[in-house]
């Protein structure tokens, strides 16, 4: 892993040309919006999570370090992408009023007392969220027939998986020295894969019909067909396998055993994405 010094972003915003956004081809697709809109809110509250982890790893200056150098400036810069393509595809959303709305909410997911008992488990969890997002990009970027989307999403995509990367690393650094034993870290991956479809979205995406389409925001069923629009746009470009492998990675199975574990999980990523 880099020092923090060596810590360089892969991209940065002044990298986009917004002007090349082929209209035509993403300012009727109502459900790209909701994907794009709810993704930078999530995103854009970043700091809250990274505030609890700083808290939590208080007494690793490596960790501490990447966390506010890199993770969170990265991840801030993808709330401030995506917001920047919301305002130029669709410049009538109110995105600030929106997002100020999510945030008064969202906060109080955004807890310490919610993070894993021991921090070998937190990293692990974290593994699992930094799949989440890694795939959800990946989906985006495939989905969307418009080329500057495609291209940002697959460059938050990529940011995603080098964190998970570092995630990894301080995970194994924190097995070793914690003990913790492959079937509290099963737990764990599995526990979080089911709510990988999360209270974070859920929230996002009220917060942006209310403001969106005011009229609707009270009807639960179409919130719900809403929802599931959403869920079946990015179930239908997955790619399953890449986060098959990194959610067992931090199990390191050998090769025997995993074959045999693969199946279970499989079913639950089954579960969680086709529910």
């Amino acid at each position: 892993m880099a020092s923090p010094e060596q810590y360089q972003p892969r991209w940065r915003i002044a990298d986009l040309d917004f002007s090349r956004i082929d209209l035509q081809r993403v300012r009727d697709d109502e459900y790209t919006f909701y994907l794009v809109a709810c993704a930078s809110f999530v995103e854009s509250g970043s700091d809250l999570y990274t505030h609890n982890l700083v808290d939590f790893f208080h007494d690793n200056e490596q960790v501490v370090a990447w966390l506010r150098g890199q993770w969170e400036l990265e991840e801030l810069q993808h709330g401030a992408a995506l917001r920047a393509y919301v305002a130029h595809v669709w410049p009538e959303f109110d995105w600030q009023s929106a997002y100020d709305s999510f945030l008064g909410e969202y906060a109080a997911y955004c807890k310490v007392e919610l993070l894993e008992p021991t921090k070998a488990l937190e990293m692990a969890a974290r593994c699992v969220v930094e799949t989440g997002t890694a795939t959800y990009y990946r989906a985006l970027s495939r989905s969307t027939k418009e080329p500057m989307l495609r291209d940002l999403a697959a460059r938050i995509s990529n940011d995603e998986v080098n964190h998970y990367k570092h995630f990894y690393h301080y995970f194994r650094q924190y097995r070793e020295r914690e003990g913790v034993g492959r079937s509290r870290v099963l737990a764990t991956l599995s526990r979080r894969t089911l709510e990988m479809r999360n209270e974070d979205a859920d929230c996002a995406i009220r917060h942006v019909l209310r403001f969106r389409d005011p009229a609707r925001a009270e009807d639960a069923a179409y919130l719900r067909q809403l929802s599931a629009r959403m869920n079946t746009i990015v179930r239908t470009n997955l790619t399953p396998e890449m986060a098959l492998r990194m959610i067992m990675r931090p199990l390191e199975l050998p090769p025997k055993v995993q074959s045999w574990v693969q199946y279970p999980i499989r079913q639950l990523m089954h579960y969680v994405f086709l529910r």
